[in-house]
C-alpha cells in the first residue's frame, strides 16, 4: 500500500519532477536510449512501478522485448550496441554513488561514444529516474495491474 500520495500533497513539486524527466525524452539522446537507462535505474533501485511503467514505455516506442528481458544481464548479453553498453555502465556508476563513485577510466569510455551536449543529458536523465525512484520507493508506489 502505497504510504502517502505525493503528487497530490506536493502537486508542483511532482509535476516539475516529471517534466524534468519528460524534457530527457526531448533531449539530445534517442528515445529508446533512454527508455533503457530509466528501465535499468529503476531495476538497480528496486522501483517496482517505476521497472513496470519504463518497460511499458520502451515497448510502445517498439524496443524489442528480448533486450528488456536481457536488460539485467547487458554486459553479457550480445544485444546492446558498445554506446548504449556505456550509457548503461555510466548509468549504473551514477545510481550506485555511495557504493563507488564514477572512476576517470569509466567516465572518458563513456565520453568516447557521446558528445559533450550528449555525455550532459545522459547524465541528467539518469539523475532524472533516480529521483523519480526515489519517491516510488520511499512512498511505495504500486504498478497499475494491467490486463
Amino acid at each position: 500500500m502505497e504510504r502517502a500520495n505525493y503528487r497530490e500533497i506536493a502537486p508542483e513539486a511532482y509535476r516539475a519532477l516529471i517534466q524534468f524527466s519528460q524534457l530527457m525524452h526531448k533531449s539530445s539522446l534517442e528515445i529508446g536510449l533512454v527508455h533503457l537507462v530509466y528501465l535499468r535505474v529503476s531495476q538497480i533501485n528496486g522501483c517496482a512501478y517505476c521497472v513496470d511503467a519504463h518497460t511499458y514505455e520502451a515497448l510502445a516506442a517498439g524496443e524489442a522485448p528480448q533486450r528488456l528481458y536481457d536488460l539485467t544481464v547487458w554486459r553479457e548479453a550480445p544485444f546492446f550496441t558498445p554506446r548504449e553498453k556505456a550509457a548503461l555502465a555510466w548509468a549504473e556508476a551514477m545510481t550506485r554513488l555511495c557504493e563507488t563513485h564514477p572512476s576517470e577510466a569509466l567516465h572518458e569510455e563513456t565520453r568516447r561514444h557521446f558528445s559533450e551536449k550528449e555525455f550532459v543529458d545522459l547524465t541528467f536523465a539518469i539523475t532524472a529516474i533516480n529521483a523519480l525512484n526515489r519517491l516510488g520507493v520511499g512512498f511505495q508506489r504500486q504498478p497499475q495491474r494491467r490486463s
